[in-house]
């Protein structure tokens, strides 16, 4: 339920309004269109607007342009463009530990394959130099006496 507001309309005695020494006579076709001689309450004439101003035929009413499609597609498209961003930031946080793993294991991977190039050049230079005789043999007599007791050993090459 709405207040209801109450108001108090009072009337205040005419005053005396001087009159002009000499009084302002407009010629009819002076006063502009809308407007008359109106008589008020305490017998004073004076103009008034009793219609409003017709609009002027000089200017047209202005004509909006109509909205290009390419400008109403984007502008629905701008926010999912910013949605996926937003989404493929969050994805890329959630995935950064594993891409820090995967790009660690690359790194592995590229360093074996290097000492692999490295290694096998060098394995064959060594396999080439030797005897035919056959591998060596070592041979090794550790003996040792109770629990903690020192051991001592040999060690022979054949």
């Amino acid at each position: 339920m709405q207040p209801q507001n109450s108001y108090e309309i009072t009337t205040v005695p005419p005053l005396a309004v001087p009159s002009p020494a000499r009084p302002v006579v407009l010629r009819p076709e002076e006063i502009p269109p809308g407007v008359q001689m109106v008589t008020l309450a305490n017998g004073l004439q004076t103009l008034a607007y009793t219609e409003p101003p017709a609009p002027t035929a000089t200017a047209p009413a202005p004509v909006a342009a109509p909205i290009p499609a390419w400008a109403k597609t984007t502008a629905l498209l701008a926010p999912t463009v910013g949605g996926g961003i937003a989404a493929a930031g969050i994805g890329l946080s959630y995935a950064a530990p594993g891409l820090i793993a995967m790009t660690h294991a690359l790194w592995s991977a590229a360093a074996l394959v290097v000492a692999a190039v490295v290694a096998v050049p060098v394995l064959i230079r060594t396999a080439r130099g030797r005897d035919t005789a056959g591998p060596a043999r070592i041979t090794q007599n550790i003996t040792a006496t109770g629990l903690f007791g020192k051991a001592t050993g040999t060690v022979n090459h054949h």
